[in-house]
């Protein structure tokens, strides 16, 4: 029987709270090394052959990278819609949508919202180009954009602003790595008439 005063009950519940405590940190742990593992991969390549998605549109409409074989591929990750960064590069891609279809050059958005949140997304901004839904992040993940990020001294998994041009044959023809959105899509339309140049 417990001698009143003697605080061993009391001992007894802070180890629990503690021992609760530990096991909480160590599932963060682990949760957070499954998906440093998950996003392993690294960047594509400059003339590697450029991997194959599937991923619905806002419309709930499949794409597959081949389905876009015989024209260039401006392929750019996003962290999320309706935010400033991501607001201000979508709308410069819209804004030069005309000269992107005249070097038959299909610009594709790709983030981990969901279809209804780039519907939501596409239609606020007046958006005139596929976005695609990569729920999950497995396309982010394969393409390399998937990483762990810091902000406020917290770490935590998401996209790294990243653009791959695609050319006709399916491969990786330039790659922007932490893209700077002003002026990101007039460099892209330059890569591209550069390129054209070449071939």
């Amino acid at each position: 029987m417990q001698m009143a005063g003697t605080g061993q009950p009391s001992s007894e519940a802070s180890r629990t709270a503690m021992d609760q405590q530990r096991n909480l940190y160590s599932k963060k742990d682990t949760e957070m090394s499954a998906k440093k593992q998950m996003s392993s991969k690294e960047l594509v390549e400059i003339g590697r052959k450029a991997p194959a998605f599937s991923m619905a549109d806002q419309g709930e409409n499949i794409h597959r990278l081949k389905d876009y074989l015989g024209q260039w591929v401006v392929l750019y990750f996003y962290p999320k819609d309706d935010t400033s960064g991501c607001t201000k590069e979508a709308c410069q891609f819209r804004d030069a949508r005309d000269k992107y279809r005249r070097r038959h050059a299909a610009v594709l958005g790709v983030s981990p919202d969901a279809a209804a949140s780039h519907a939501k997304f596409a239609g606020k901004y007046k958006l005139p180009f596929t976005l695609l839904a990569d729920v999950g992040a497995k396309t982010c993940t394969t393409y390399g954009v998937y990483q762990e990020k810091s902000m406020y001294g917290r770490k935590y998994m998401g996209v790294v602003r990243t653009t791959y041009l695609i050319d006709p044959r399916g491969k990786i023809a330039r790659r922007w790595d932490k893209v700077k959105v002003d002026g990101h899509e007039r460099e892209v339309l330059d890569a591209i008439d550069e390129l054209r140049k070449k071939s």
